[in-house]
């Protein structure tokens, strides 16, 4: 352990001695329970939150104030408990071994700053090390064994996005997540094929991928396209919206799609989440859009938990993600699948889908019903440590952690001795697939999987 490292676990140790006894668990519960909008949104991490402290902090900044208030109970629950149980389900402390990158190092920092033991600069680098992939949340005991009467959570993702927020606020932002949002202001887009030259990955390409389709623009249900899936693995948005469209789903596209702007939020850089969440709603009003369908586990996360954080009861929209939707298809006789896939999978739970949001069973009970698909299952609480590290901006600005984890992802695959991985997840699918290749087990998109079986020639590319 390098000097820098021990000096921060001292001074984590010593700020947890002169803490408070652990609180109460909160009875709130609705803004601390999966699927609820967050309440992240700026360095401390409030819109008004009445559960900020008082406490006395005259060598910390205004800002930097404001969020220990704010988290200040959230990180004391979290360690004063004496359970470091999330340390085995994070990704990126698998791989890094580094204590400064655990899930109880980011609630521990908080008081670190409280007492004067550590400042922002000294751990802004850790926050990096975050796929917001929420294992921890669900691991942790707080959540486990007080969750269900308290409807409390160990809200690590949020302290991770509030961090960054105010580290972009103080200026202490990463340099290459500082390129990545400039040049997603500029194009609108995700520059998703690369930062470097011209990529085609702008609005005048933003529905290349719907070449020879004729899907309308607007009306009552959309279909909102992943910058991901819009550039990189087409085939995605191309087999969705024929599936959609063989089951009798009236749908049509935006008609001046930006990013979502969850990327943006995840990183730190709120104020422009904010706008592109702004141009995206007024967008769809003018179209007359009632309906969303997510095809994205990020997007469906964004929309379901950032916008009514933005706009409250303005957002007033049906979100629908495809997963559910197609099993519902399939469940009514509205999607019949009739070619056999001869092939040995088992699937990739993306960690936005299982772990935050809950969807678990939609995905099995797709590929359960794909004739001739040998199907070999991971329990849920062992995929709580799975990840493919393609979230949270992490391979954007440590690509080597990415490709660890993925690598290792396909190392359990492997164990199975199976010959496809499925998931259901654009951003997951380019790191497994690029481990996929070095393992000798495709990786493919499960939307892909039912247009195949329900006999549709798809088109698109599954890499740029």
């Amino acid at each position: 352990m390098s000097d820098k490292q021990v000096t921060r676990a001292a001074a984590r140790s010593e700020a947890t001695t002169t803490t408070d006894p652990e609180p109460t668990p909160s009875t709130s519960g609705d803004d601390t329970t999966p699927g609820r909008a967050p309440d992240d949104h700026g360095p401390h991490g409030s819109n008004g939150d009445d559960r900020a402290v008082d406490l006395a902090m005259p060598h910390l900044g205004q800002i930097e104030q404001a969020f220990v208030e704010r988290w200040h109970e959230n990180a004391t629950g979290c360690f004063s408990s004496g359970h470091k149980f999330c340390r085995e389900v994070c990704p990126v402390t698998q791989v890094t071994r580094n204590e400064n990158h655990t899930p109880t190092a980011f609630h521990a920092n908080v008081i670190g700053l409280e007492k004067g033991h550590l400042s922002v600069e000294d751990v802004a680098d850790d926050y990096v090390h975050c796929t917001q992939c929420g294992g921890c949340e669900v691991r942790c005991p707080n959540t486990l064994m007080v969750g269900d009467f308290y409807r409390a959570r160990t809200e690590t993702v949020k302290v991770v996005r509030a961090m960054r927020a105010m580290l972009v606020d103080k200026g202490l932002d990463r340099e290459k997540w500082k390129v990545w949002n400039r040049l997603t202001d500029e194009l609108k887009n995700e520059p998703v094929l690369g930062v470097e030259g011209e990529q085609p990955n702008g609005q005048a390409q933003v529905r290349d991928w719907a070449a020879g389709l004729d899907i309308p623009i607007g009306g009552d249900t959309i279909m909102f396209v992943d910058c991901e899936a819009a550039y990189y693995r087409t085939s995605v948005p191309r087999a969705t919206a024929q599936i959609l469209r063989k089951a009798g789903v009236e749908f049509g596209l935006m008609n001046e799609q930006w990013c979502c702007g969850g990327p943006a939020a995840e990183m730190g850089y709120v104020e422009q989440s904010m706008r592109f969440a702004r141009h995206n709603v007024d967008d769809w009003r003018r179209s007359g859009v009632k309906r969303i369908i997510a095809i994205e586990p990020h997007d469906y996360v964004h929309f379901t938990e950032d916008y009514p954080a933005y706009f409250g009861d303005e957002f007033d929209f049906e979100v629908v993600q495809i997963i559910d939707l197609v099993a519902e298809l399939i469940r009514d006789g509205r999607l019949e699948l009739v070619k056999p896939i001869e092939r040995v999978a088992t699937y990739h739970d993306p960690c936005r889908l299982n772990k935050r949001k809950g969807i678990h069973e939609a995905p099995r009970e797709i590929l359960r019903a794909i004739p001739g698909l040998e199907f070999r299952d991971v329990d849920r609480v062992t995929q709580w440590s799975y990840c493919s590290g393609g979230g949270g901006g992490l391979p954007i600005e440590k690509p080597e952690i990415t490709a660890e984890i993925s690598r290792r992802r396909l190392e359990k695959a492997s164990e199975l001795d199976v010959d496809l991985l499925v998931s259901a997840c654009v951003w997951s699918e380019r790191p497994l697939t690029a481990a996929g290749d070095e393992a000798g087990i495709e990786v493919r998109d499960i939307i892909e999987l039912v247009a195949e079986s329900a006999g549709i020639e798809v088109g698109g590319r599954t890499r740029a």
